[in-house]
């Protein structure tokens, strides 16, 4: 299980993202299509003003049980260990284990 504190910075900067993310898209909107030089290099510092938190990038998938960060499968949410568990219960719809 993951630290309390990774989880908590983890929802802050998903919030932070979620927060600047109609900004960022504009500036970087306007850093690519910009007519002028001088349009695109204001753009390009502006969007280097903006928290570091704001980019997506930082982000990490993370277990929404127990917040583990590292084997995650994306098509359940949940880390390999919660996966095999959920699995084994019956509780993934359309997941069955392999026997023979």
């Amino acid at each position: 299980m993951a630290t309390t504190s990774k989880i908590v910075a983890q929802r802050r900067r998903a919030a932070v993202v979620q927060r600047y993310a109609r900004r960022r898209a504009e500036l970087k909107r306007l850093a690519r299509t910009a007519e002028s030089l001088d349009e695109r290099m204001a753009a390009q510092r502006a969007l280097s003003g903006l928290p570091r938190d704001a980019s997506p990038t930082r982000l990490r998938n993370r277990d929404a049980v127990d917040g583990r960060p590292r084997g995650f499968l994306r098509v359940a949410g949940v880390s390999r260990i919660r996966f095999r568990e959920l699995a084994h219960a019956g509780e993934l719809p359309g997941i069955t284990t392999a026997s023979w």
